[in-house]
């Protein structure tokens, strides 16, 4: 499946055939997809559809059973540290200090990163994510909505090109997840590529330009999202993972 007309430029992620088994289990299987530079492809799927397991496999997490998949232009079970350069991960871990402030913790990363002026690198993070009031506070006093702004701004103080979101709207009320969206729509451009796990449908559909729907680890749909209704786009989703077939 290719989400945009065919181009000269590499896909940001090109995977094909992959598969990937625990045990006697096919979390993924055989799934072959692109990804065009710039887009925001929105993965549905219910739990256990293999949707964590396949951005595992693109971020390097997790290794294929089989199959090839190249992000950024590398092969993702290589570990090459270039990629590494070119991905940030949102997962179910906000992989920040509690007792640290927000300053504190991106200006950590920021080294970690090895980025110039990691201070100054900080400040505009927090600034962008909408977090300077709060900037001095330890994280440990955050809602769910400012942690998961923060920890969109610690995966992407290196300026990835592809940015990988695993349910990032889960738990969050409605004023979070409005700011949330935000958030996200100043950090997806032209350059930037972003795939993003959810169950949240109509967040789904405001934020993706193309989406899927994952079931028992393929793909049932994929397509561009040209203004999709969201309650006739529910209809269709729950009739797919229910075992019915469109049309």
């Amino acid at each position: 499946m290719t989400l945009s007309p065919s181009s000269t430029v590499e896909p940001a992620i090109e995977v094909k055939n992959i598969c990937k088994s625990f045990g006697f289990r096919r979390a993924v299987s055989n799934l072959s997809f692109e990804v065009q530079r710039g887009e925001f492809l929105t993965i549905f799927g219910a739990n256990g559809a293999g949707k964590t397991t396949l951005l595992n496999i693109l971020s390097g997490r997790t290794r294929p059973s089989s199959g090839t998949a190249k992000v950024a232009g590398f092969d993702v079970t290589e570990a090459n540290p270039k990629m590494r350069k070119e991905i940030g991960v949102i997962s179910h871990a906000t992989c920040l200090y509690p007792d640290l402030s927000p300053l504190e913790n991106l200006e950590f990363y920021a080294k970690m990163y090895g980025l110039d002026r990691p201070e100054e690198c900080a400040e505009k993070a927090v600034e962008g994510a909408g977090l300077k009031k709060r900037r001095h506070d330890p994280v440990r006093t955050f809602s769910r909505g400012m942690l998961q702004r923060l920890t969109i701004a610690r995966a992407t103080l290196h300026q990835p090109s592809i940015l990988f979101l695993d349910e990032p709207f889960t738990g969050l009320d409605p004023l979070a997840s409005g700011a949330l969206k935000d958030y996200l729509r100043s950090l997806h451009t032209d350059q930037r590529t972003l795939l993003m796990t959810t169950h949240d449908i109509s967040c789904g559909l405001e934020m993706g330009d193309h989406i899927a729907v994952q079931i028992d680890g393929r793909f049932a749909l994929m397509e561009p999202n040209n203004g999709l209704d969201p309650v006739a786009f529910e209809s269709r989703y729950m009739n797919l993972i229910t075992g019915g077939k469109e049309g």
